[in-house]
């Protein structure tokens, strides 16, 4: 599919705003895959393509999950995650989108998960901290990612955590999974070498 369909058809899914955050989503995703070394066009693709469903109804996205066999267990915790998986699906099976790398980019980027690529950190850390966000902490992630994707990411983490965690939400065991191993990635980058 070319661009421009990809990306009309996208931003009809959509309120404005939340397209103009999906821009933003795509512009700090480029250049954090340009500073990092990660592919560029898949970070494009991928969150132009990130938030493709997350305003259908939840009964609709809740209806993609149980019957394509995405992670069922998804449908106990917050609604926020849903778009993500169900998000992937539609942008293999409307959209065309074949490459796992992208798909995955999609998926994760809500909850995060352990062992992320450098592509899904990318588009999760870009989602956090593109232009329009304005939340406490916000701006620290913004210049803890000018020198690390992993210590942002995990500073992104540690306030969703928190946030869940003040609100009495329950708290997806990916994104656990995803915090953690970054803390180990972290630890692993700065020992020094033998």
């Amino acid at each position: 599919m070319e661009r421009k369909q990809l990306i009309e058809g996208v931003k009809a899914q959509m309120p404005a705003k939340r397209w103009e955050h999906t821009l933003g989503v795509m512009e700090t995703s480029v250049w954090l895959a340009r500073k990092y070394g990660c592919d560029a066009d898949k970070a494009y693709i991928a969150s132009i393509l990130h938030d493709v469903c997350k305003y259908w109804p939840v009964q609709e996205q809740a209806k993609v999950i149980r019957e394509q066999g995405l992670p069922q267990d998804l449908l106990d915790y917050d609604k926020e995650l849903w778009h993500a998986h169900a998000g992937a699906y539609i942008a293999k099976r409307d959209y065309g989108i074949d490459d796992e790398a992208i798909l995955d980019a999609i998926r994760y980027h809500t909850s995060g998960r352990e062992h992320m690529t450098l592509l899904e950190k990318v588009v999760c850390l870009a989602d956090y901290m593109e232009p329009g966000r304005d939340f406490p902490g916000v701006h620290n992630i913004r210049e803890i990612a000018e020198h690390s994707v992993e210590k942002a990411l995990l500073t992104a983490f540690d306030g969703t955590i928190r946030f869940l965690l003040e609100h009495g939400k329950k708290v997806y065991p990916q994104t656990l999974y995803a915090r953690n191993g970054l803390i180990d990635e972290i630890k692993q980058s700065e020992l020094p070498e033998s």
